[in-house]
């Protein structure tokens, strides 16, 4: 498929969602996708298939970031991200908010490769990636309660590990969470200071949804009504 069939392809994809996509930012996600499929054929970065450049591997891969981007707030500049393997959510949200910062967190040395490659091939300003499992990152005292957005999608998420994770979000911050079809829904058993705020549809074929939670500001009465 060459590069005009594809970004054809992709801007299909996110008619269907609604999303818009401008030229410029259809051929860097078409830049992120070949790399990572390149890298894919070497290491397994994802288990998705990536050779015959499916509807739903594209939905998955790069629709449903730009979907949750719609729910960013306008003045979000730091985005913590944990997981992230092949670099899904994190880069393509990335590429659409200009200006936003992003730490990528991810466990496996080659993972994180294929992820400094792609902050390089990309030109992602700002963004940076920690070879290290999130629990350690507790440790720098320069990461706690600074990030605006703290987006999960391939974690397990307990109590423990929110209660881990909103230790990097700014009070008032949101933690973002990418769930599946299959997946239980957080918003159930969330405790303070994390206030359940909004569950939205990311792609009706996949069934798949965003989970937000805030966390709320010490100090603050929880509003009337609030799940927590």
């Amino acid at each position: 498929m060459n590069s005009r069939e594809f970004q054809d392809k992709i801007r299909r994809r996110c008619r269907r969602a609604g999303v818009s996509l401008t030229p410029a930012l259809a051929g860097r996600l078409e830049a992120y996708y070949r790399l990572l499929a390149t890298w894919n054929r070497k290491i397994n970065l994802t288990g998705l298939n990536l050779v015959e450049i499916l509807p739903e591997t594209l939905d998955r891969l790069l629709v449903e970031p730009l979907v949750a981007v719609k729910h960013v707030p306008a003045d979000a500049t730091r985005m913590l991200d944990v997981g992230s393997g092949g670099g899904s959510p994190a880069i393509p949200m990335a590429l659409a908010v200009p200006g936003l910062r992003v730490l990528m967190v991810e466990s496996k040395t080659r993972k994180s490769v294929f992820l400094r490659e792609a902050v390089r091939a990309l030109d992602l300003e700002g963004a940076e990636v920690a070879t290290a499992r999130f629990e350690e990152l507790l440790a720098r005292p320069d990461l706690h309660e600074t990030h605006d957005l703290v987006t999960i999608r391939a974690v397990r998420l307990e109590v423990k590990v929110l209660m881990t994770l909103q230790a990097f979000a700014r009070p008032g911050g949101l933690l973002l969470l990418f769930r599946g079809s299959g997946a239980s829904d957080p918003s159930e058993t969330v405790t303070p200071p994390l206030i359940w705020k909004a569950t939205y549809p990311l792609i009706e074929s996949l069934r798949s949804r965003l989970v937000v939670l805030e966390k709320h500001p010490v100090g603050r009465s929880v509003p009337r009504g609030t799940f927590i």
